[in-house]
């Protein structure tokens, strides 16, 4: 996979996505509080998702033809904050309000207060849900848009996280995507330790999902999957996307405690330095 993307497209999403974990540690840390790890696995995902891949427009955001992304790891905010705002939905300037009561970026995402936020999540297992209804929906108003849905490892310990594959399966939406964002780690620990979900691609196979498994953090294969997906005809496609907890910030990857720390000056300091920012 990945001989099909172009390097100046590559070299420029990886651009963007550095730009958008500096954000990402920059927002936790004025916060105090917040979801670094998760965030930051899924930084490549979003960044390909809201640069190139969904059909949305900031001054049509409500768009009826557009895709729609739900964030169904909804605690991942400040990944999709930052990328919806470099896209030009809400300034940038906006970013450092992270969590502050009143604000509009709420420490889960919450579409009542930002233009492109499709579902309000953060109790996992239940964004799935709402995008498989968005996609029923799409397909009885006969629009073309499309729908995709970020999980995490958590989530797929969730019954009604299988009950909405299931459907997503059964009525064949061909215009649903499902990407889990698999750093193998939640709040406690390791999540095979936890309660492990593996073989996950065979499961999402049994569901009738198109399955495919990508590094998470090469563009060539996280575009090539989602030209797939386009292409797939008959049953929706499930991405599974191998990726680092706390990517691209050494002291973070694949350290559980960071799934809800911020860092304190001294760390994000550290942090953006090894990020090319400053804070």
């Amino acid at each position: 996979m990945g001989s099909g993307a172009p390097p100046e497209l590559v070299e420029r999403l990886s651009a963007t996505a550095r730009e958008i974990r500096q954000d990402i540690v920059r927002m936790v840390y004025h916060a105090g509080s917040g979801h670094p790890g998760g965030s930051l696995s899924v930084t490549d995902l979003v960044t390909a998702l809201v640069f190139h891949d969904l059909r949305i427009d900031p001054a049509r955001p409500d768009w009826p033809e557009r895709d729609r992304l739900v964030l169904s790891k909804g605690h991942a905010a400040p990944a999709l904050y930052a990328a919806l705002a470099r896209r030009g939905f809400f300034p940038v300037e906006e970013l450092p309000s992270l969590r502050r009561i009143g604000g509009r970026l709420q420490g889960h995402v919450d579409r009542n207060k930002l233009p492109a936020i499709e579902a309000s999540t953060g109790c996992l297992g239940q964004g799935i849900g709402m995008a498989v209804g968005m996609a029923l929906d799409g397909r009885l108003a006969k629009r073309d848009g499309r729908v995709y849905a970020i999980l995490g490892d958590g989530e797929c310990q969730a019954g009604l996280t299988w009950e909405a594959l299931m459907a997503g399966g059964h009525y064949a939406l061909d215009h649903l995507t499902v990407i889990l964002d698999r750093n193998g780690l939640e709040t406690d620990g390791k999540t095979e330790e936890i309660l492990g979900i593996e073989p996950i691609a065979d499961k999402f196979r049994a569901f009738r999902y198109e399955t495919i498994e990508i590094d998470g953090h090469s563009f060539p294969e996280i575009l090539d999957a989602f030209a797939r997906a386009r292409r797939t005809t008959g049953r929706p496609t499930a991405i599974v996307a191998r990726t680092v907890k706390g990517k691209g910030v050494s002291f973070m990857e694949n350290q559980p405690g960071w799934h809800g720390k911020a860092p304190n000056r001294d760390e994000a300091e550290r942090a953006l330095a090894e990020l090319g920012g400053a804070l």
